[in-house]
């Protein structure tokens, strides 16, 4: 376990490198990565949203493709598909930016929504079916999409099915005032200075993805799972509760917390701590809820469900 703590301990410097004050999120992403999941990040312009995925992307040394997502875009600007070779006088299937270990779905919400439904298979099914045809995607595949948060013209809301299949929302803030003087002195000559360096290898990541699997979940901790699910369905400001695939999630991503705190079993604790960056972004209020205004949020709400809801000693 020393060495998967150490695992941890250099992905979270090196992109402390170029990004200031993002060790949580940093991490969130690493636990997403071994627990095989996609990270939706939500935040206003200019907080370094993906200045992290990107210095993410470099230390933990996979392959990166970025996409930047407009209204004009295209299902096949993202999956790919067949072209007539002039040479060979046939169609071959040219693979799209989606045939990668990490893929950055930069500000996806400004696409329509036929092309944020190319990434429905691919996310969940992790391979591409065109016209018949199969591919298969590299493996690990991991989708970090951003978007708005205050944005609301030009932009498509992002369906409930392809909401669900994000593992996890990682929401980025205004930093505080010390951390704003960091960027600002960090960037005074060149907007983004610096790189990381690669943190780990493909052998030592092949490793973690072993023993994240190997990590135990007792009966008692999964019936704290579907309690917590049915707990969101029952809640009278929820309109849309967690699906089963939220819970699926939650454990695994429990397991990769587990992992990174050097157990080979979860503990409520994992569940607590991640349940509202797995949780809020699935649910959905009601309409009396929804009249309410502000005065209500999805992280709230996933909170008190959470601890009104007695975890297994």
């Amino acid at each position: 376990m020393v060495a998967l703590l150490s695992l941890r301990d250099r992905v979270v410097q090196e992109v402390a490198k170029v990004v200031v004050s993002k060790e949580r999120e940093t991490e969130l992403l690493l636990i997403s990565l071994l627990a095989r999941g996609h990270v939706l990040v939500e935040g206003v312009p200019g907080v370094a949203k993906t200045l992290l995925a990107k210095s993410f992307s470099e230390c933990v040394g996979l392959g990166f493709r970025r996409v930047q997502f407009t209204p004009d875009m295209l299902p096949l600007d993202i999956v790919g598909g067949f072209i007539f070779n002039m040479r060979d006088r046939e169609f071959e299937f040219r693979k799209g930016p989606v045939f990668t270990n990490i893929l950055l779905a930069d500000e996806i919400n400004r696409s329509p929504p036929k092309v944020q439904s190319a990434l429905l298979e691919s996310m969940q099914e992790r391979q591409v079916t065109i016209e018949g045809h199969t591919e298969v995607l590299p493996s690990p595949h991991m989708v970090i999409a951003t978007q708005n948060s205050v944005e609301f013209q030009g932009v498509y809301p992002l369906p409930e099915a392809q909401l669900d299949r994000f593992m996890l929302k990682i929401v980025i803030g205004y930093p505080a005032i010390v951390d704003e003087s960091a960027v600002i002195r960090r960037n005074m000559y060149e907007m983004d200075a610096g790189a990381t360096q690669r943190a780990t290898s493909a052998e030592e990541l092949e490793g973690a993805f072993r023993e994240v699997e190997a990590v135990k979940v007792t009966d008692e901790v999964v019936e704290y799972l579907a309690t917590l699910a049915a707990e969101t369905r029952a809640d009278a400001r929820v309109g849309l509760g967690a699906s089963p695939r939220a819970m699926v999630h939650l454990s695994h991503c429990a397991r990769a917390k587990a992992y990174l705190s050097g157990r080979n079993y979860v503990i409520p604790d994992d569940i607590k701590e991640l349940s509202v960056s797995v949780i809020s972004h699935r649910l959905k209020l009601n309409q009396k809820s929804l009249l309410l205004g502000g005065k209500v949020s999805l992280e709230q709400v996933t909170r008190e469900i959470v601890d009104r809801v007695k975890p297994p000693r």
